[in-house]
Order: structure tokens, then C-alpha cells, then sequence
């Protein structure tokens, strides 16, 4: 069927749109990473030329979440709550993480006692979620609820740490056992984040928090599709914005990204037979390597001298610091 002329070029076309509507949503995210810290643009050259957007910006349409997740860190420096939730919810509208957000901003309003902030973001986030979904809810709602029915009934599934226990230990997961587990571990995440957030000697930056919830949420997620590492991407270069650690995690992001598809291809499995234990190797250095990150990322909030950013100068910074807090500290 492939082979023939019509949908070849069909196929061909359909490729060529949605590249360059996805490199126009790169740029567009570029931009605005480079707009946030306004005296450190060139942090945005981490995400413009990391071999994972590369590699994966073409998988799925998760770009669409990046890009708007890029926006809210922007608006989010620009002093504009407002425009941070709504970027927000419509980020959630394409992809559930940016939604995840909202808790690094509920925990810097509280430490600046600006809990009104916070309530602003998150109406807006949900008054442009619901904007964007009432057209497709309202003209099908059954269609509507295939995506969540979908994520809520699927098991153990690629490059999570569900699949290798299941497959290593040869046992069977059921799907509300993984839910459960995943729901509590996520939660319990969440609150050390919380607790990280609220006992730094600093303020944590938008970024920082943003990019450990968003870690521990793929941490023990029942799936880790091949572009998701995009989701980590804005959030990392300016939570930690050094080349060495970035290499280190994408190097095993990238590793990971080859043996998945040798693995769906087939070309890891074993000769004689069995799973492909080369492919749990791949998983176990994805998040070695993520967790790198989050350790690396985690020791900055706790020890501010080590932010490459401006943190240990926070203090004394005028209103027009980067990241937004100086509306918080007004």
C-alpha cells in the first residue's frame, strides 16, 4: 500500500507539514528560553542544539506542550501571571505534564506569601483548558475520553521501570496495582519537592522546581515513550545551565533512544529466545542519568552558591530579576 504513487507523496506531504510547523514551535520555544533570563540568552543554545530535540522532535507532536511550557517560563519572568496560566492550560490541553507546574509556582508564591498569584495562574490555566477542550468534548465526548481511558487501562509499557521489573522478574503488574503505586509514589514525590522548595535558604527558581516534579513524574511513569525526554528539555537547560551535566544526561537519553527502536525492531532480542536484557540495560541508564540530573539540580536549591543563574546574589537583586520573583519579593 505504501508503495503506491498517491500516498507515497501523501505520506511525503505529511511529513513536510508537520516539520515545519514543529520547527517553527522550536524556534518559537528557543525564544522565548532565550527571553527568560534576560542576561543569560545564550542558555537557549542548549535546547536549540540538543541532539535529543533532534532526535525526537519529530515523533509525536509533544512540541506543541514544549513550546507553550517554554512560554509560561517566559511569562512567568515577565511578571505576567496571566499569561503564565494560560500558556499553562493550553500546554495541558496538548500534553497532561504542563499542569505539573503549577505546583513550582504554588510553592514560590507561598514561600513569598503571594498565594493570590497562584490562584490567578491557575484560573487562567483552567479557563484556557477548558476553552481549548469544550469544542472537542461538546462535538464527541466519547472520542473525548479515549485519551484518558486509554492511559487510565494501559500496563506496563516501553522503557518504564514497571516493564523491566515485570520482564527481570518475570511477573505480571495488574494496571490498578501500577496506577496505585505510580499515583502514591508521584504524590509522595511531589511532597519532597514541596518540602525542598519551602526549606531552601532561596528561593528555588520556576525552572528548578518545575523540572524535579516533571522528573518524578517519568521517574515512575508506566511509559516512557521516545519523545518524551522533550518534556524534561526547556526545564533542564535553565535549571541546571551547565554543558557538562546536560551532556551527561542527554548521553544517556541518546543511548536510550537507539536501543528502543532496535528493540522494537527486534534487533536485541536474544538469539535463544527470552526478553531483551540489553534493552533493561538501556532503561537503567536512562534514569541513572536522569537522576543525575535531578540530584545535581536538587543540591542548587539547597546550596544556592552551586546555581549557575544568579542565586547567590538573589538578595540584592533589583526588580527586574529574571525569573519573576522580584514581583514576589515587591
Amino acid at each position: 500500500m505504501f508503495s503506491q504513487p498517491e500516498i507515497a507523496r501523501e505520506i511525503r506531504l505529511y511529513v513536510v507539514v508537520n516539520a515545519v510547523g514543529l520547527g517553527l514551535l522550536t524556534l518559537l520555544a528557543a525564544w522565548f528560553l532565550a527571553g527568560t533570563h534576560p542576561r543569560r540568552p545564550w542558555d537557549a543554545a542548549a535546547f536549540a542544539l540538543s541532539p535529543t530535540l533532534a532526535l525526537a522532535g519529530l515523533v509525536n507532536w509533544d512540541l506543541l506542550a514544549v513550546a507553550a511550557v517554554a512560554g509560561a517560563l517566559w511569562a512567568w519572568s515577565r511578571g505576567s501571571p496571566v499569561l503564565t496560566g494560560v500558556l499553562i492550560g493550553l500546554g495541558t490541553a496538548a500534553k497532561l505534564y504542563p499542569l505539573f507546574l503549577l505546583g513550582a509556582l504554588l510553592v514560590i508564591c507561598l514561600r513569598q506569601r503571594r498565594v493570590a498569584q497562584v490562584v490567578t495562574v491557575a484560573s487562567a490555566a483552567l479557563i484556557a483548558w477548558l476553552s481549548a477542550n469544550a469544542p472537542a468534548f461538546l462535538s464527541g465526548p466519547d472520542q473525548w475520553k479515549v485519551f484518558w481511558e486509554f492511559n487510565s487501562d494501559r500496563g506496563a509499557d516501553l522503557g518504564s521501570v514497571w516493564l523491566l521489573v515485570a520482564q527481570a522478574a518475570d511477573v505480571t503488574f495488574e494496571v490498578d496495582t501500577i496506577n496505585s503505586v505510580s499515583l502514591w509514589f508521584f504524590a509522595i514525590w511531589c511532597v519532597g519537592v514541596a518540602a525542598l522548595g519551602l526549606l531552601a535558604p532561596d528561593t528555588p527558581r520556576f525552572a528548578q522546581l518545575g523540572f524535579l516534579i516533571v522528573a518524578g513524574f517519568l521517574l515512575v511513569n508506566k511509559v516512557y515513550s521516545p519523545q518524551y525526554v522533550l518534556w524534561l528539555l526547556p526545564l533542564a537547560v535553565l535549571a541546571r545551565p551547565r554543558w557538562r551535566d546536560l551532556v551527561i544526561w542527554q548521553a544517556g537519553e541518546v543511548f536510550y533512544f537507539a536501543c528502543v527502536w532496535w528493540y522494537l525492531g527486534g534487533y536485541l532480542a536474544p538469539g535463544a529466545g527470552g526478553d531483551a536484557g540489553a534493552y533493561w540495560v538501556a532503561i537503567v541508564v536512562r534514569l541513572a542519568a536522569e537522576l543525575y540530573l535531578v540530584v545535581i539540580v536538587a543540591r542548587d536549591v539547597l546550596r544556592p552558591a552551586h546555581d549557575p543563574v544568579e542565586n547567590p546574589v538573589s538578595r540584592a537583586l533589583p526588580v527586574d530579576h529574571p525569573d519573576g520573583e522580584d514581583i514576589l519579593r515587591r
